[in-house]
Order: C-alpha cells, then structure tokens, then sequence
C-alpha cells in the first residue's frame, strides 16, 4: 500500500511518492531523469535529456490559450541526503521510507526530499493533467542544485519559448522570491605528514546539533560541529601535547554540520578529560536556546568509522596546522544587508572537514547578494588557507538573481493570491541560492518568481512538508496557470 494514495492532491502526492522511492543524491540523478524521461514518452510529450541528465519536457497549449506567453515550470530532481547516527540506509541505492505525523509527511531517520522534491511533482501532475487550461507549459528539471547548480550552469535552454518563470524550489507559503544571494564553494586542501607517536588515544565525538541549510538557517545562531571541533581541539592543546590523527566532520557544505569526529594522540588523557568536560558545560549553556541537545564525548577511538589503528599521528607541524585552520578560518554570517532589514547579505558555512591518510580537506559554502563581498570574502579564506601551507579551490559560482522593479507574473500572482487567500502575498529576496539567477541569465529578459509550500528543517533529517499546504500552493499554481 502507498503511503500517500489518499492524500490531496492525489495527482501531486502520487508523483511525490514515485520520486521518494528513487534514490536521487546529486550526482546520481540518471534513474530520477529516466523517470522523468519516460513520463513523457509515455504522454506523447516533447522531451530532452541531456549529457549530465537534465531534462526538458514541453506540453503544448491547451484550447483557447495558443496565444497566451508559455510559462516555465522549473525546480531541480537532485536532494540533500542526511541521515540520523545508526540509520543504516543506503541513500545512494534506497528509497526513502515515508509516514505521516498530523499535517505533515516526514521520512524515517533520514531527510525528506521534499526539497525539491515537491516542485517536480507540482510539474508532472500539471503535464498529467487533461483537464487544466493553460498555455504551453515548458518544464525545466535540473540535475545537481545541491551541489553547485551545475545542472542549471550547463543545460541548453534553445527549445524554450517562454520568459514568464515559475520557480518551485522555495519553502515558504505565501511567501514568494524576486531576488538571490550569489553563491559558489571554497575547497581548502593541505598536504600532511605523519609521524609515529606513542601517546593515548582517544576519540571525541560532536553530535546532537540541529544543523540545518546553510542559507535560509545561518541566522538561527546554530552551533557548527566543525566549528565547534576547532574549539575543542585549541582548548585540549593549552592544557596538554597533542596530535591529531584522523577527523571527519560534516557531509555537505550547505547543510550546517551536525556531527563530527575526531581521534588524537595525547601526552595526558587525564588533563584532556578534565578540560573536555569543561568545555562541553560551556558550549551547552551557550547553546541551551538554539541548540539544547549539543553532546561532545570522549569515547573509545575503537567507535571511529574507519580502521585507523595502523595510522600515525600527525607531525607536530601539521597537526597544529589543521588546528589552525578549523580556528582561524570565519564560520556563519559576515554582514547583515542594509538594503534589506533582517536578511543576511554575506555568509559561509564550513560544511565539511576530514583529514585522512596524507590531505586535510574543508569545503565551505560562500553567499553574498553583494559580488564584491563574496569575491572579498573568497580572498581571505585564501589568503588564511596559504598561511597555514593550504591552497584554496573556488567551484560551482553562480550568480546573484537581481530585483528587477517591473514584473508581470510578480503583479498577476500577488493580485490572484489576494483573491484566493484574503492577504498581501510577501514578496522578498533570500541569502540561500535558486537557479533563477542563472537561468536568467540564459534568458534575457526572463521574468522570474520561485515560491513553495511550507517546508520544514530542510537538509536534516528532520524535514518535513505540510499536507495543507502542498494544496493551498497547487490551487495558486493552477489559478495563475489558467489565468490569462
């Protein structure tokens, strides 16, 4: 029995269902696109699939409505995998296990898909439909968003006619995007040396974080595993020698990390006990607000994901390097807008660290609506990562989505939702990235909104969807749909 076949509205919900039973990581989009791909087929629609899997499927126009401007469905088929510590499912092989908790649609222990999930089946059950009027319909499904937008950076947008886009990857209800913070990630990479030690060992494990996106939740004052390492390991260090030997933190730059790991040789395990539960009071009752459940535990090195057992310690060189760059390197936000109160203009997330065999890498993610604060912002983390022997690759740059002061499908959505719902429709910019900026770009002159329903702790295993909102949102897509 599917989990979701009596859920309003049908169509959407049973689109939504098929894609959470297709594993859908980024970079491993092939099945989702064939999907895609054979949904059209079987429709008779036209369809494109290119080389790195990004699809384009078109529906001619209904009736009545030949002449009406085309509009473009757009979202991404790629997710953000995250799972809680002792879930076992392979999210690169599985699909998602479902349930229903009141108003909203969770998957068990891992992360929900919803993002952007929901905007590809808002797309095929409009396709499907052979009872809605409406202009053609152009969809644009991308492949790896998450990861750089390297989907929306390469695809050929020649088959297209329209310039009205309809963006669908937003998580708020009634809340609709004119403008985005650009974006791209900071690699840092340093070559280690090892050396043979023989101190204790221990292992301190990070856990009980909320995390959350990088983007849309940097402003929430959560605690970053990663961050947080940087502090333990500089706090264990003034009170005792020691060497790191392996760390794993984090698995997505744009997800907030909530866990980490990491083993170290140390001269006195007794001081370095000591000093960790000191630290650990500290970062609780700084955090007890937004982040109450924080843990960081000394534990048996035994419990580390890998066999290290055969593995030196770090020379002293490097292993204070490594502690230097989780220290020194900035973490969250860099500067508040003052074009727009309460939104962040320029941040960066490190989302992962690892140190394993002969390399130490981190990988953060840097926003700014401001090119020149990003392109700044870029420029110290590289001149930090050089000073501690790092070098610094910058990958998956896209571009701010500017405000533009005139848009048609801007006023004919705020008038329709104002018709619907009894209330002003919130038209604003956001710190996270959408690839409206980029297809723009495609496109010129391209009129562009992204909205959604109401999406919960997206990128954490947490996420969530609401039911209600999912069809509050598809009776507005329809409205502006049929709207001429």
């Amino acid at each position: 029995m599917r989990v979701l076949e009596n859920l309003e509205p049908k169509a959407v919900f049973h689109f939504f269902e098929d894609l959470t039973g297709i594993p859908r990581p980024s970079y491993h989009e092939k099945a989702v696109s064939d999907y895609l791909v054979k949904f059209a087929k079987d429709r008779n629609l036209e369809v494109y699939q290119d080389d790195l899997f990004n699809v384009i499927i078109i529906k001619e126009a209904s009736e009545g409505y030949e002449n009406v401007e085309p509009i473009i469905l757009q979202g991404h088929m790629d997710m953000v995998c995250e799972k809680n510590p002792g879930v076992e499912k392979d999210m690169e092989k599985e699909g998602l296990d479902l349930e229903i908790d009141g108003d909203y649609i969770r998957a068990k222990g891992t992360t929900l898909g919803g993002d952007d999930g929901i905007a590809v089946a808002y797309a095929l059950a409009l396709l499907d439909s052979d009872t809605l009027k409406h202009p053609r319909l152009e969809f644009v499904c991308t492949v790896s968003e998450e990861v750089g937008m390297d989907g929306a950076h390469a695809i050929d947008l020649s088959p297209l006619k329209g310039h009205l886009l309809l963006n669908m990857d937003s998580e708020d209800e009634g809340i609709v995007l004119a403008g985005c913070a650009g974006g791209g990630s900071a690699n840092i990479r340093r070559p280690l040396i090892r050396e043979e030690k023989d101190w204790d060992r221990m292992m301190i494990h990070i856990d009980g974080l909320a995390g959350g996106h990088s983007g849309t939740e940097i402003n929430k004052g959560r605690a970053s595993s990663v961050d947080l390492m940087g502090r333990v390991l500089r706090g264990l260090s003034a009170v005792t020698k020691l060497r790191v030997v392996a760390l794993e933190n984090g698995t997505k730059d744009n997800a907030i990390s909530r866990e980490g790991r990491v083993v170290i040789a140390v001269q006195s395990r007794e001081a370095a006990a000591a000093e960790l539960e000191k630290i650990c009071s500290a970062v609780q009752s700084e955090y007890s607000v937004v982040d109450p459940d924080i843990r960081i535990t000394a534990e048996d090195p035994a419990g580390y994901p890998e066999d290290i057992s055969g593995l030196d310690p770090l020379a002293k060189k490097d292993s204070k390097a490594v502690i230097s760059l989780l220290t020194a390197l900035p973490q969250g936000i860099r500067r508040m807008s003052d074009n727009v109160p309460g939104m962040v203009e320029t941040s960066l997330n490190w989302g992962v660290a690892s140190a394993a065999g002969d390399v130490f890498t981190m990988r953060a993610a840097v926003r700014s609506s401001v090119g020149t604060a990003k392109e700044a912002l870029f420029e110290q983390v590289g001149w930090i990562a050089k000073s501690y022997g790092a070098s610094m690759e910058i990958t998956g740059e896209y571009p701010a989505w500017e405000w533009v002061d005139q848009s048609v499908l801007r006023d004919k959505m705020a008038r329709i939702y104002r018709e619907m719902f009894g209330r002003d429709l919130v038209i604003q910019t956001i710190h996270a990235g959408v690839e409206c900026g980029l297809l723009s770009e495609k496109i010129p002159g391209m009129d562009a909104i992204s909205m959604g329903p109401d999406i919960l702790d997206i990128h954490t295993p947490n996420e969530h969807l609401s039911i209600s909102s999912v069809q509050r949102m598809w009776d507005f897509i329809v409205r502006i749909i049929e709207t001429k």
